[in-house]
């Protein structure tokens, strides 16, 4: 039986926090076993907002060796730099020939993106036709999302069923995607602003941890994580009410394997929050250790990454080139054979 096929991408647009690891990085590594995982570093999305290029440049490469540290395997799965698959580019400028403007007027994404950017062009309103053909490229069944992604994940559903019924309804070209949400930890919260989503471009540094901060930067860090005013305090698990403990206990849950449950028993005595949070550090600390040493080592072999992307490149083009292939032949479009 085949395995069902998996697409996700993250963005090289700064050091990846404790967030993408919990909420992306480790979704994929569960995943790989059981799904035929496509894996992407989308550089072409990370352009919608400019970028300094020596500073891209190494952003892909600290994001390759991140994903390769955490326990991502090149063996199991296809791990590759979107922009090394010409066919990414293509598929987008045909699909956007059947997207409706409207539809892209509605991206709450970019709505919220464009008061944020002096830049406000094009890529920006587009992307989500982009990503749209990044899913269906690979015939994706499964596509692992947040909430903020799940209307890009709708439109890339429109389109697909849109161009089926025009082209190939007896025999669909595109696969419908349907979203994977994990159970848990799918969204981490900033460390002082616990109503929003912990982000890795946040200009406010003590807001997120990093994959890659020191034991002393993360324990100073969650020192300072936002609490509330309980007297005496209480370490229970309510988002709500006490959305800054809630998410303290959902790093300390995801780095100790605890349930919130049995961390409100270990606390329930507690007359401090900065026990906790003490624990809270260390638990971190322990968890990121092994990936920091494997990112250290992984980050100076040039040789190795090189041969990641090129061998990750090659698989996924498999894929992407019999797909646009079907896609040229249904518009009407020439394909090219020329050996």
């Amino acid at each position: 039986m085949k395995k069902s096929i998996v697409l996700s991408g993250i963005q090289p647009s700064g050091k990846l926090s404790i967030g993408n690891y919990l909420g992306a990085l480790r979704q994929w590594i569960e995943m790989q076993d059981n799904y035929n995982c496509q894996y992407c570093i989308v550089d072409l999305h990370a352009i919608s907002i400019r970028k300094n290029p020596k500073e891209l440049n190494k952003n892909i490469f600290d994001t390759l060796a991140i994903c390769l540290s955490s326990g991502i395997d090149p063996k199991k799965s296809s791990l590759f730099i979107q922009s090394h698959i010409p066919e990414h580019t293509q598929l987008s400028w045909l699909l956007n020939c059947y997207t409706q403007i409207g539809e892209l007027k509605r991206m709450t994404q970019f709505k919220d993106k464009s008061q944020c950017y002096n830049n406000v062009n094009a890529g920006l309103f587009n992307y989500p036709v982009l990503m749209a053909a990044d899913i269906l490229l690979y015939g994706a069944h499964k596509v692992p999302v947040g909430n903020d992604q799940k209307q890009h994940l709708e439109l890339a559903r429109n389109i697909a069923i849109r161009f089926n019924n025009i082209y190939s309804q007896n025999n669909p070209i595109f696969t419908i995607p349907k979203a994977y949400t994990p159970k848990i930890n799918g969204r981490v919260m900033s460390l002082q602003n616990s109503a929003k989503k912990m982000s890795k471009s946040d200009h406010n540094h003590k807001n997120i941890i990093t994959l890659l901060d020191e034991p002393k930067t993360i324990l100073k860090k969650i020192n300072q994580a936002q609490t509330d005013l309980d007297k005496p305090p209480r370490i229970i698990y309510e988002a709500d009410k006490k959305p800054g403990i809630s998410n303290l206990m959902s790093l300390y849950s995801a780095a100790t394997g605890k349930t919130f449950t049995e961390i409100e028993t270990q606390y329930q005595n507690t007359e401090l929050y900065s026990p906790f949070k003490t624990d809270v550090a260390e638990a971190i600390i322990s968890m990121l250790e092994p990936i920091q040493i494997e990112y250290k080592r992984v980050r100076k072999d040039y040789s190795y990454l090189n041969s990641v992307m090129r061998d990750g490149a090659k698989k996924a083009s498999i894929l992407a080139s019999k797909t646009l292939k079907k896609v040229y032949e249904a518009v009407g479009f020439i394909v090219p054979n020329f050996k």
